[in-house]
C-alpha cells in the first residue's frame, strides 16, 4: 500500500485515532488540545478531510457525530516512513539507520531482550 507524505498535524490525528480506534472530531480535539474551540474542532475537521483524501482514513456517517477510522495501520505507516528514510539517506541500507538508533539512545534490558528475540524469530540459528 503507497502512503501519502502527512503533516506533523496529521500525523497527531492519526496518533490519537490508533489510540482511541473510532473517535469523533469532537474526541480528536479534546485528546489534541487543553482548550478545545470551534475554531480548534474545525482546524481537526480540515486535517481529518486531508487524512480522508489521502486515503488514510475512513469516516463512518450513519450517526449524526461522524466517526473515524483509520485506514493504515501504525506499523504500516512506521515501516513506510522508515523504508523513505533509509531510502532517501542510507541508499537503501537499513543497517545505518537501525546501528544510529540504537546507538543515540539509552535502550533498556527489556528492549534488547525484545530485539534478541525478534531476531531469532526472523533469522533462527543455522543447524
Amino acid at each position: 500500500m503507497q502512503i501519502e507524505q502527512v503533516t506533523d498535524g496529521e500525523l497527531s490525528i492519526l496518533e490519537v485515532i490508533w489510540e482511541r480506534g473510532t473517535p469523533t472530531s469532537r474526541d480528536i480535539a479534546d485528546a489534541i488540545y487543553e482548550q478545545v474551540s470551534d475554531s480548534k474542532v474545525a482546524s481537526v475537521q480540515k486535517l481529518l478531510e486531508r487524512l480522508e483524501a489521502k486515503g488514510c482514513i475512513v469516516r463512518d456517517r450513519s450517526e449524526r457525530a461522524h466517526q473515524f477510522r483509520a485506514l493504515v495501520s501504525r506499523e504500516d505507516f512506521l515501516q513506510h516512513r522508515l523504508r523513505e528514510l533509509a531510502d532517501r539517506l542510507c541508499d537503501g541500507a537499513l543497517t545505518p539507520l537501525v546501528t544510529t538508533l540504537l546507538r543515540s539512545k539509552g535502550i533498556s534490558r527489556k528492549n534488547r531482550e525484545q530485539l534478541r528475540q525478534l531476531i531469532h524469530e526472523l533469522w533462527p540459528p543455522e543447524k
